[in-house]
């Protein structure tokens, strides 16, 4: 999943994507209110992390705006203000949660999962396809049954694969679901990281049907062959 961390104290965010990536979240920070905007309405994101008081433009002014341009993205509200009329404020612009400063990572990282498993965004937390499936909680992968290793960035690949099931994508929609906005991707990254999938999904598996397939021309799909 892909986060938007909006936060103008560095050594906050910086721990904070940290923490997240650890637990395979994707994770792109803005540091200003109108950087954090602008990737909110530029890219797609599972969640929007964002502070209240921002240089440029404020969290309550961004999560307004967000509202009104129909941008439904689940966001958290974090603030130093702790009175209740602060907090009912945030929530009646549009914010679905509201955690207070300081808090631990362990609350922020529960609120999380609890807004990404909402109806509304249709999230789940089992994944499968044919006899592949991926817990997006344990993160275990297992193919027949047997376990599989992957890295993070494998991982995330496999993930954004799976809530696509059957349909094609492109190459770009991977970049910009997998990897942070400003990542240098070479470009053969992704045909790079496809490759390492299917060396641990499909090739152990020889006498099972092959899940990851090559759209020439369009991008790659992972299901199975109607």
């Amino acid at each position: 999943m892909k986060l938007l961390l909006i936060e103008d104290e560095h050594k906050i965010a910086n721990a904070i994507k940290q923490g997240l990536e650890q637990e395979h979240y994707v994770v792109d920070i803005a540091y200003t209110g109108i950087e954090g905007y602008d990737l909110a309405t530029a890219e797609t994101y599972d969640a929007i992390i964002l502070d209240r008081l921002l240089p440029g433009m404020e969290g309550m002014e961004i999560c307004k705006k967000l509202r009104m341009e129909n941008n439904h993205t689940p966001i958290i509200m974090l603030t130093a203000k702790a009175q209740l009329q602060d907090k009912v404020e945030g929530l009646n612009l549009g914010a679905d949660d509201y955690l207070t400063k300081p808090f631990a990572f362990e609350e922020l990282l529960a609120r999380i999962k609890a807004l990404t498993r909402r109806p509304h965004k249709a999230i789940e937390t089992t994944l499968k396809v044919s006899d592949l499936t991926l817990d997006t909680t344990s993160y275990e992968v297992k193919r027949a049954n047997k376990h599989i290793s992957l890295s993070a960035k494998e991982f995330s690949l496999l993930e954004f694969l799976l809530r696509h099931a059957n349909k094609t994508v492109t190459k770009d929609q991977i970049i910009r679901h997998v990897w942070n906005y400003d990542a240098n991707i070479l470009p053969n990254t992704v045909e790079v990281f496809i490759g390492y999938l299917r060396n641990k999904i499909d090739k152990p598996f020889p006498k099972k049907e092959q899940l990851i397939h090559t759209i020439r021309g369009f991008g790659y799909k992972i299901g199975e062959k109607k």
